[in-house]
Parts: C-alpha cells; structure tokens; sequence
C-alpha cells in the first residue's frame, strides 16, 4: 500500500456512488464496485468499503453543499438487492498497514461527522433508507444520518459485530453514537454489540437502534413521503443555485513538494519536517454577494481552503514518516481580513455560510493531525481571522520580534476578528481561545476589545496568543532546537501526548469518537488478538474464531 492516495475526485470518476436530484430531494445511492478497490488483494463484496468508497462519498458530501444547495433532504440508500453495507471490508483491514488502517478510520469519521453536521449548518438533513444487512461500518453509515429508516422484513438488520467477529471495535464512532445519540440504554447495547446476528424490526426501533421500522411493501413510498414532509417543514429557501467546484490546480516535485496556488509544501526528510506556506490573497476582496457568486470556487476563502484541506490529507496519509509540520504564512493581514469579512456580514447568505463552515472543518483537520505542529510568525506574515486560527491549532507558535537584519518584510503582526470568538469551533464546541484560556475565560472577553488591532511581538506575546517571541539573535537557533528536539521524540508518545493536550475542556460526541475511541481502536489494531496470524481479523471467513491470549490489560 505505498501507492500515493489521491484525495481529488468527482462525479465523472465515482465507481461507487451515485446521486439522482429531484429537486429539494437527493437520492444517493451505495453501488460499490466489487473490482474497484483502491489495492490489489480484496473485492468489494455486499457494498462493503475501503477508503476508496470513503473519498468518493466525502467529494459528494462537499459538492451537495457547495454545487447542490437547493437539496434540503438526501437520501442515503443502496444501489445492491438484499444488502445495505456489510462495513469496511475485512479483507483489506486484514493486509493493511496499522498506520493506513488507524488514517482510514479517522478520515471516515471525518466524513460521517461532516454529513452527519450538514442538517444544522447547511439545512441538508441525511435519511438513512436500510434494506437488506446493514453490518458494522454500515450501520455507522445509518448512525451518522439524522434519521434512519428500516424495512420489516425477514432479511433487514441492523448490526455491530466487530467484537464478536473481528475482535475489534466500531471504528468510525459506532459505539459512541449508539450511546450519545441514539441514547440506547446501557445494557441493551452491551447486548447489541455483542451479537453477530444483529437487530431486526420492531425491537430495533423500540431500542432506538433506527427511528422509524415500515413494512416492505411500502417502504420505498414511505421513505420519499417521509423525504418531502422533512423538505417541507424546511426553512432553507428551495431556489438557490450552487457553483461548481474546479478541479483543484497543483504539481508534485521530484522531493515530494506540493504547490497549489495559495499553498505550498516543502518536504525537509533529513529532519522529517513538512513546512505548510499559506499565502494571503492575491486579489483585492469582492465587493459584494454577487462578485463572490461570480468568482465561485476561485474566491480566496474557498480556494485556499480546499488546497489546506487537500495538503493536510496528502501528509496525512502519504507522508507518514514526516513528523513535525510547522505553518508559515506570507500576505497581507489586511486583505485576509476584507475577504473573512464579507462573509462574516453575510453569514445568512448560503454561500458565505458554507465558505465558513468548510474552513470549521478545515480547522478540525489540522487539530486531528497526529503530527507535532508549529506556527511561525515571520516578518510578512498574515495571521488575521481565520488564518489566525492556526496559531491555536498547533502545539506551539514562535513569533519574530522587532526588525530582524535584512529582512523588509512588514513587521509581524497577529489580528484578531470576529471570526475568532465562534465561527470556527473545535470538537470540544469551544473556541480554539476558549480552550487556550481555559482557565482564565476573561481573557477571551477582553480579547475582544482588541479585533482589528495589528499586535505586533511584544503585544501578542503579553495577550497569551503566541508562545514565545524572538528577536533576530535568537530565532534561528531556537527554532532549529525545537525542530530538532521534536525530532528526537518518540512519534507514538508525541501523537499520545499532543492529542491529550489538544482538547481540553468539556467532552462531547466528538471528542469522544476521536479521542478515547480512536485510541482504543488504534491499541487494538497492533493487538495480536485481532491482527496476529491468528487473530480474529486474520482468521476471519476460514471458519476458525481468533486464538485469543484471555489476559486482561
């Protein structure tokens, strides 16, 4: 599995999925393509997945948002007879990578969680329609939809069997969403995650394991009347017109380096180090709705977040020995500020709102990074409104104070803007300086008395919003001694260390599904219980149960 793994499809290309648009009303269909594994060694049997599914449905969750804004309900169905989803295919857990299986369970969670968000931030509420086997990360398919619809029949099921199976867990947020969301009693989904078998008709629904069980000879009917009752009772405007979103324009140099049009990734293997360069806009902001219409997927907020986004997937999952990412920025603060502004004036506005939205998640792409983050604050830089929101991103910021020696570049400034105080939440539901001052939160009240204000060194550092600040005697060496230093770590207690300190305050869903699950599951899968030549992920479909060491750790 070294092949590079490209993030970048669309609907020309989908093997897998398929959507048919009716108006208000989305069908999107489950159609996997048994022969269109992203590897050699496994077939997509009974729609089960691999990553490769997963990239095509993220790209179709995206361009419902952006390309399709009229669609108020989706439909999320199978294209197979007597099967929904059997789950992520075992075959190919079994022959990957731990480090591709734990990356391909956080991008599906990232994925479920965007659909799963798209009701209350874009008016697009998912149905799940289950016909047929509806099996492990099938059924985390139907969990993360915001209704689930099952047909009562002799075949149709819905079901967790990854421990009693696999010896593994529900790895994209099955256990916590059973019991978060879909507040199933406590016993009663102990015994539903450990049975092969699953739950069938009416005691799924009185479980609360789906919301609504009809029976077979009507459920088709009733599952597109359900679809236009929700359409309906909608207040989303029904008449909007999406814009297109454009391949995204880059090129891969011979040393791994990346260069979109406002960002760029430089690769330093000798200190396993990725440097992250995001430019400032190169285009003076639209001067209305109607401009940034017009511009469509080329506005500066949108392009530079789909090029952040696609360069964050790419280390993630092709860049796994580059340890340490360090962000830089290079433009002018002003203009970032003009281009966050519009669309903060103009939140109610469909596409302003889905440009904010797409940065949220963004920005929860890079608190999930499990890499060691730095941001530099260097002379020239742009770190105002959103693009700020990396400073309390990463782990650690070192910022360039007073004029450093033949460099005239304008002095290093942090702004802050509205955007900062609740646009851009982490998983945790707070502000990323909510969590930073999580123990003095008048800090963050009197922080806003100070949107708009350029803070130069000294004032950023007295604010708390950089960590250390250095004039141009000491900031070469300090840096390279904290590159170096990190370097020297061990990346398994970096990632355990950095993701404890990442999210603190309250806990929610989602730090749930990404921090104590995903841990869980990342231990599991190094586990000779499950991925040993005689664990159950091994074993699995031989007819032979994993041979189990029963000592509890």
């Amino acid at each position: 599995m070294s092949q590079r793994i490209d993030f970048q499809t669309d609907p020309s290309k989908y093997r897998h999925w398929r959507v048919e648009y009716d108006g208000e009303i989305a069908n999107l269909y489950m159609d996997v393509d048994e022969d269109g594994g992203l590897f050699d060694g496994y077939k997509l049997k009974l729609n089960s997945y691999d990553l490769g599914v997963d990239i095509e449905l993220a790209d179709v969750v995206q361009r419902m948002r952006f390309e399709h804004p009229e669609v108020k309900v989706v439909i999320m169905q199978s294209g197979k007879d007597k099967v929904f989803c059997s789950g992520a295919n075992i075959r190919m857990l079994a022959g990957a990578a731990h480090a591709h299986k734990v990356n391909f369970c956080k991008f599906t969670n990232e994925t479920r969680n965007t659909y799963e968000a798209a009701e209350e931030d874009s008016g697009q509420k998912y149905i799940c329609a289950v016909k047929g086997a509806c099996a492990g990360g099938g059924y985390e398919l139907a969990l993360a939809s915001n209704y689930i619809m099952l047909t009562d029949d002799s075949s149709s099921s819905v079901a967790l069997p990854e421990v009693p199976l696999l010896a593994v867990l529900p790895g994209t947020g099955g256990l916590t969403r059973v019991t978060d969301k879909r507040k199933v009693r406590r016993d009663r989904a102990d015994i539903f995650c450990s049975i092969e078998e699953g739950i069938k008709g009416k005691r799924a629904r009185d479980w609360r394991l789906v919301d609504e069980v009809i029976p077979n000879a009507t459920f088709d009917e009733t599952v597109q009347e359900r679809a236009k009752e929700f359409a309906a009772a909608s207040a989303k405007p029904g008449d909007l017109k999406g814009i297109e979103l454009t391949p995204i324009q880059r090129s891969f140099g011979e040393d791994g380096s990346v260069t979109y049009s406002l960002v760029e990734v430089d690769i330093d293997r000798a200190v396993g180090k990725a440097t992250i360069r995001v430019k400032g806009p190169d285009a003076d902001a639209p001067a209305d709705m109607d401009a940034l219409l017009a511009a469509g997927d080329q506005a500066y907020m949108l392009r530079a977040a789909r090029e952040l986004d696609d360069a964050l997937l790419h280390l993630r999952l092709n860049e796994r020995e580059i340890g340490l990412v360090a962000f830089t920025t290079q433009g002018d603060p002003e203009q970032v500020l003009a281009h966050e502004a519009l669309l903060l004036a103009n939140k109610d506005h469909w596409l302003a709102n889905e440009m904010l939205k797409y940065w949220k998640r963004v920005l929860k792409r890079v608190d999930m990074t499990s890499r060691s983050l730095v941001a530099l604050v260097e002379h020239g830089s742009c770190y105002a409104g959103v693009l700020a929101e990396l400073l309390w991103s990463v782990d650690r910021s070192y910022m360039m104070e007073d004029e450093f020696d033949g460099d005239n570049r304008p002095m290093a400034t942090v702004t802050l803007s509205e955007g900062n105080f609740g646009t851009y939440r982490m998983s945790n539901d707070l502000t990323r300086l909510e969590t930073r001052f999580l123990g003095e939160p008048d800090t963050v009240t009197a922080l806003k008395d100070r949107i708009g204000e350029p803070l130069e060194a000294a004032d950023a550092d007295e604010a708390g919003l950089v960590t250390q600040i250095l004039d141009d005697i000491d900031w070469e060496d300090e840096v390279r001694i904290f590159f170096e230093e990190r370097a020297s770590f061990s990346p398994d207690a970096m990632t355990g260390m950095e993701a404890n300190l990442r999210f603190a305050g309250p806990e929610t869903m989602e730090t749930r599904i990404f921090g104590r699950l995903t841990a869980w599951q990342n231990w599991i899968f190094q586990r000779p219980n499950a991925v040993g030549e005689d664990g159950a992920l091994r074993r699995y479909g031989t007819g032979k149960r994993g041979d189990y060491n029963m000592e509890r750790v």
